[in-house]
């Protein structure tokens, strides 16, 4: 089976894990950490890093680190991975989703304004299988309204919007370090801040609410929401070659889009969006199969795919159509992230595959929309 992500572990990380093993500390104290914290805060150009043992949990935390409660509205696009979602559920907030843009696929400003009340705290921005969202109108938002932001760079280690990395422009950026991720600790998060005293809030609510000055004294109700010293021992060293893995990402996002020209041209594929002033980092490289009678569509796609034993997978659902969100939206409210979520496939994006299993790739996506078999 060609796959669909791999995670690429080295020499360093073999190394570093090591260390952590021998120096006994293997839960969540020990130098890998503050390493791990300072060095991706810097990569991103940010003050402070709180490393979490998830991405999910990285985004409750962020969301008790900023007053997120009972009451409130949080925005949030529909398409994307329901940990988005349910973590501002956990807080007792109500989501209020969004609808996507069809030029990036993430979540579109024009419809924003529209769904604000009084109760509205925070928008969620996620920059969906690593294109950045429009930062820039999401922030005269955010400002017009006095509307904290929390961005959602999970899937968009390394990109950037104006110059400007993902994950440095919300009040709390929240990343993941799954292992299908471009950079990966096995599990892992880290929340990205440039306010000191959401630093340290996050902090004292990451280590179960513990004041730092006074051992076993805890002053509110916290979380063990820690990243072990063994997971940063890994994620320092893939830190050093999340540039390298960008640019291989951005190389099989470019053969893909040559061989798929024809295809485009002839109205049968759209290719992922990689917008002018944006770094996408293609996490994973997505198409459109477009529908057209006598034509596969994208399910026909991925059996098609799944035959020839090759990994693929479908678009997100859009949350608004999972069951424990059912009723927090009208139907017919997405049609954007609705047809996005129908026609929308991710293909292999592997850092080891190599051209001639791209090539294959390539090839069988191309017989298959062509003759449908």
């Amino acid at each position: 089976m060609i796959p669909l992500a791999e995670p690429c572990i080295g020499e360093q990380e073999i190394r570093n894990v090591n260390e952590a093993l021998k120096s006994g500390w293997i839960s969540s104290k020990g130098k890998f950490i503050a390493d791990f914290e300072h060095q991706f805060a810097g990569y991103c150009g940010m003050k402070y890093g709180v490393a979490t043992a998830n991405g999910t949990v990285s985004l409750h935390l962020a969301l008790v680190a900023m007053g997120i409660g009972p009451g409130h509205e949080v925005i949030v696009p529909s398409l994307t991975f329901v940990a988005t979602a349910n973590a501002v559920t956990y807080t007792g907030a109500r989501v209020v989703f969004v609808d996507s843009r069809p030029d990036d696929w993430n979540l579109d400003p024009a419809r924003i304004e529209r769904l604000i009340t009084p109760r509205t705290k925070a928008i969620v921005p996620v920059h969906l299988y690593g294109h950045p969202c429009d930062m820039d109108a999401l922030i005269a938002i955010a400002r017009k309204h006095g509307l904290l932001i929390l961005e959602d760079a999970a899937q968009s280690h390394g990109g950037e919007h104006g110059g400007r990395k993902t994950g440095s422009f919300g009040d709390i950026s929240s990343f993941s370090f799954y292992g299908n991720k471009t950079i990966t600790t096995g599990e892992g998060g880290i929340c990205l801040t440039n306010d000191e005293a959401l630093y340290s809030r996050m902090r004292i609510l990451r280590d179960h609410g513990a004041d730092p000055r006074r051992r076993y004294w805890h002053d509110v109700i916290g979380y063990n929401y820690r990243m072990t010293n063994l997971q940063a021992a890994v994620g320092v060293a893939q830190i050093e070659k999340l540039d390298r893995f960008i640019a291989q990402k951005r190389e099989i996002a470019e053969f893909y889009a040559r061989e798929f020209q024809d295809l485009v041209d002839d109205g049968l594929m759209i290719l992922h969006p990689s917008l002018p002033g944006a770094r996408c980092t293609f996490w994973l490289y997505g198409i459109l199969v477009l529908p057209r009678p006598g034509h596969p569509g994208r399910d026909d796609l991925i059996r098609g795919l799944t035959e020839r034993e090759i990994d693929s997978r479908p678009f997100f659902h859009p949350i608004h159509t999972l069951p424990p969100y059912r009723g927090y939206a009208q139907e017919g409210d997405f049609p954007v992230a609705n047809r996005l979520s129908t026609t929308g496939i991710s293909l292999p994006s592997s850092l080891h595959l190599s051209e001639k299993q791209l090539g294959t790739v390539a090839g069988a996506v191309r017989e298959i929309l062509r003759t449908g078999k």
